[in-house]
């Protein structure tokens, strides 16, 4: 497994926990809205940033910013790495 599939696991395993942190009930609501809208899963978000940032503002709406804080503060250091720094770039517009 070479730095990026670590990186993608890392990544996905932050959304998914800081998702579920925040209630089972939006949790299953953005795994539904991304299997409806864009036939993807959590996992498939790191080359597709754009659908997880569309879901999120949805279900979030004014809690977008801090859910995507808490998600790069899971990440750590990681968040200095360019694939992962790419990936916010996005989710930050």
């Amino acid at each position: 497994m070479g730095f990026l599939e670590h990186h993608k696991a890392a990544l996905v395993s932050c959304i998914e926990i800081t998702l579920m942190r925040s209630g089972n009930t939006n949790f299953n609501l953005i795994v539904a809205k991304l299997n409806a809208l864009y036939d993807c899963q959590i996992r498939d978000c790191y080359d597709h940033p754009e659908y997880l940032q569309t879901v999120l503002k949805e279900v979030y709406k004014d809690d977008y910013k801090s859910i995507i804080h808490e998600i790069k503060t899971c990440l750590d250091d990681l968040v200095n790495e360019k694939d992962i720094s790419d990936f916010f770039k996005i989710m930050e517009k």
